[in-house]
């Protein structure tokens, strides 16, 4: 019922950039996402938050370890969800994965696309 992919991951250097994509679809996602929001999970690390933004609103949240380089963004018309990542540092590398929180009193984000990778070299 809802359905999400990542995509626009790969290698960067130290400083570079790189814009993440999620393309979401479904009914449930359609008549009932609240927010979308990005995750990343390093090896060996616990997943950890990175970037939300309400779906009918545009209200953005970021981790402090991100804010300044990161904005995240949507596109209602293709129902996508985009990361613009700069100044990009080596602990950014990790599996970035965008998620769905479906109704305001959700108290989770119940839904997960495959995620994808995003290595960043010194």
């Amino acid at each position: 019922q809802v359905q999400l992919v990542e995509s626009g991951g790969g290698l960067a250097q130290s400083g570079g950039s790189l814009r993440l994509s999620c393309a979401a679809s479904g009914r449930t996602f359609t008549n009932y996402a609240y927010a979308m929001a990005w995750f990343r999970q390093a090896p060996g690390k616990e997943r950890e938050f990175v970037a939300a933004i309400l779906w009918s609103g545009g209200r953005t949240s970021y981790a402090d370890s991100v804010k300044g380089r990161f904005t995240i963004s949507k596109d209602h018309a293709r129902n996508t969800l985009y990361l613009q990542m700069n100044s990009l540092k080596t602990e950014d590398t990790a599996v970035y994965y965008c998620a769905t929180k479906l109704g305001s009193s959700s108290a989770n984000y119940g839904s997960w696309g495959p995620g994808t990778q995003v290595t960043v070299s010194s």
